[in-house]
């Protein structure tokens, strides 16, 4: 135990850890409205606050969560529910095969607990900052820096929305708030062609679908984004290897 707290303290006075918590605070206020808004938006839906706080900490998902709300509102089946959250979540899969090259030196315990705590704009900064593939010392400090300011910008506002949405009125339009965070923390993450090419193919397919029962329109802009990423990415790297 003791070992363990002199490791804490350690990490938690490492450079890195500070620059990650920085690199974090610039996004933050969008995420604080997004998990206020998302914290607000599971309760209104009817869900109990107890349930609604659970779900806050143990999925850790905004998108996710935001997904499935109105399909837990309406009624909709739970494969369409099940569908529409791991749909959502799959560019997780992308996140953790370029965490491997970092991390897959790391314990199981340890990297299941880094999987829990990552996120899209996680992701972006320790890319940035890291953008050579081979583990350094700095980088699991830097990363737990900014994954705690993270969790702490999602979960504070989230669990404050939960317990006072009753008392928030729907004329104040955090829903509007919400939609405004949500594009903030988007144009954060669209930092090349094929980001930007996934984004404007997910925008068009959702608005061509809006008229799909069960809000089947977000499934089908997940699925046409990832269609146009993966492909803009193999093309890419086709031209990488032709000879010049």
């Amino acid at each position: 135990m003791s070992q363990a707290r002199a490791a804490l303290r350690s990490m938690l006075r490492h450079p890195s850890f500070r620059q990650g918590a920085v690199d974090m605070a610039g996004t933050s206020v969008g995420i604080a409205a997004w998990g206020l808004v998302t914290g607000v938006a599971m309760v209104k839906s009817g869900m109990p606050a107890g349930m609604a706080v659970f779900m806050s900490l143990m999925v850790y998902a905004g998108s996710a969560q935001l997904a499935v709300m109105p399909l837990l509102a309406v009624g909709a089946p739970l494969w369409v529910i099940w569908l529409t959250a791991a749909c959502v979540n799959l560019r997780f899969v992308i996140f953790s095969n370029m965490w491997r090259s970092y991390f897959a030196h790391l314990p199981l315990r340890e990297r299941l607990t880094i999987g829990y705590f990552s996120g899209d704009v996680i992701y972006v900064a320790f890319m940035k900052r890291f953008p050579v593939p081979t583990p350094q010392p700095q980088q699991i400090p830097y990363f737990w820096g900014a994954a705690s300011t993270n969790w702490l910008a999602w979960q504070v506002p989230s669990i404050v929305g939960i317990v006072l949405a009753n008392a928030v009125p729907l004329s104040w339009g955090l829903g509007f708030a919400g939609v405004l965070a949500l594009l903030g923390v988007l144009l954060s993450l669209v930092f090349d062609r094929a980001t930007g090419l996934a984004t404007g193919v997910a925008a068009t397919a959702a608005i061509a679908a809006f008229a799909l029962p069960f809000q089947l329109n977000i499934l089908v802009a997940l699925t046409a984004a990832a269609a146009a990423g993966l492909l803009i990415e193999a093309v890419d790297r086709s031209r990488e290897t032709l000879p010049r």
